[in-house]
Parts: C-alpha cells; sequence; structure tokens
C-alpha cells in the first residue's frame, strides 16, 4: 500500500481540489470535483506506486505531495486515469494546465506514458502523442513530438539529457542515451548506444560502457 507523506487520502483529495479551485475559478462546485477525483484517485496512486517503486532514489511505498517530480506524475496520473474511465474532459484539462502551471511540464491527459518512467525535472518538457515505453528518463527542456503528423516511436530505458528532442519518423531504439543538447529528427538510433551531435544534423553513435538505467531504477 502507497503511504502519503505528511497526508492521506482526504487530504490529497482536498489538497487538489483547492489548487483546481484557486487556478480556475469557474465556479465548478467543489462536491463534483470531490466525486470524480475520489472515484479514480486509489487507481491513479496505484499507477503512482508502480512508478514511484522502481525508481532507485525514491523510498518504496512512499508518495510525497511536496516531492515535485513525484507530483508532477501524480498529476499525470489521476489526469489519464480519469480520462481513461470515461471521466470529465473538462476536470482533466484542468489537471493537464495545473500540471503545466505548477511544473512546468506539457504532458497532455490522452498522451500514453508507460508504466515506468522517471522525471529528473520537469520544467520545459513537452511530450507529444508518441510511443513510449518503460524505463523512460526525462529531463529539462526534453522534447518528443511530431513532424507532418508523424510521432516517434521511443523503445524501452531511453535517457533523454536536458535540451534534447526526438522529432518526426524516428526509431530510438532499446537503450538509447541522448546526450544534451541533441536532436533526433527523422533518424534512428541502433539502440544499446550513447547518441552525440555531429556535424550538418548528423548523429554520432557510441558504444555505451556504464548502466545508466541502474543508476535510476531498480532493475
Amino acid at each position: 500500500m502507497l503511504t502519503l507523506v505528511r497526508s492521506n487520502r482526504d487530504h490529497l483529495t482536498n489538497y487538489v481540489i483547492r489548487q483546481l479551485a484557486q487556478f480556475f475559478p469557474d465556479g465548478t462546485e467543489e462536491h463534483l470535483l470531490m466525486s470524480q477525483i475520489s472515484r479514480d484517485l486509489d487507481e491513479a496512486l496505484g499507477r503512482l506506486q508502480v512508478c514511484i517503486n522502481a525508481v532507485r532514489m525514491w523510498r518504496e511505498n512512499e508518495f510525497d505531495f511536496l516531492h515535485s517530480s513525484q507530483y508532477t506524475i501524480f498529476l499525470y496520473f489521476l489526469a489519464n486515469t480519469i480520462w481513461r474511465n470515461g471521466g470529465d474532459k473538462v476536470l482533466c484539462t484542468k489537471l493537464f494546465y495545473l500540471n503545466k502551471t505548477l511544473n512546468g511540464i506539457d504532458l497532455f491527459y490522452e498522451v500514453e506514458m508507460p508504466s515506468v518512467f522517471f522525471i529528473g525535472h520537469s520544467v520545459g518538457i513537452v511530450l507529444a502523442k508518441a510511443t513510449y515505453s518503460d524505463y523512460l528518463v526525462l529531463y529539462q527542456n526534453s522534447t518528443v513530438g511530431k513532424n507532418h503528423g508523424v510521432a516517434p516511436v521511443l523503445e524501452e530505458g531511453v535517457v533523454m539529457y536536458p535540451n534534447t528532442a526526438v522529432i518526426g519518423r524516428c526509431h530510438v531504439a532499446t537503450g538509447s542515451v541522448i546526450g544534451q543538447g541533441v536532436s533526433v529528427v527523422n533518424q534512428d538510433t541502433p539502440g544499446h548506444c550513447l547518441v552525440f551531435q555531429g556535424h550538418g544534423g548528423e548523429l554520432v553513435f557510441r558504444n555505451n560502457e556504464r548502466p545508466i538505467l541502474a543508476d535510476i531504477f531498480r532493475l
């Protein structure tokens, strides 16, 4: 069971509702928000628990709503869970905007994130509707986007360091570590490699001899 640090289920629900009321004062009655959030909260927390327990630096089975990366992931899971269960899209949109306002991340509730992923710093992250896989690592100002309607495919264990981008018809293979400032545009990576920027937009691939994922996740 997931322990809520400095909180409990009712407190967390009210905390989210107060934030929504503060940022979106449209007159929505709190009891309506309460019933919708309460219906899907346990499922969202269950998904969050899987994610938290996979991250090596986080205490297992503990969620701290004042931990910004954990709260970022929680708000996404809550919005996505409500949407998947046929809930109010207006509420989902508010939760999306709340996450964007508080944590600087553009992660729409319809984007299907994997069960296990890690956000180092959320500010400036933009994630389109692409194909994502487990053990995804994201740092600040990383972007996944479409090009002419074509979205990338990211296989398992992809790491995106700060200021990176994966755009368009890309197949980023398992274990690709994209170095800081690198843009992968309409190109593939071979997997189990370090990706650096070459000349003229070309990419340079090198062997990855360090188990980066093992530093981040409980594998």
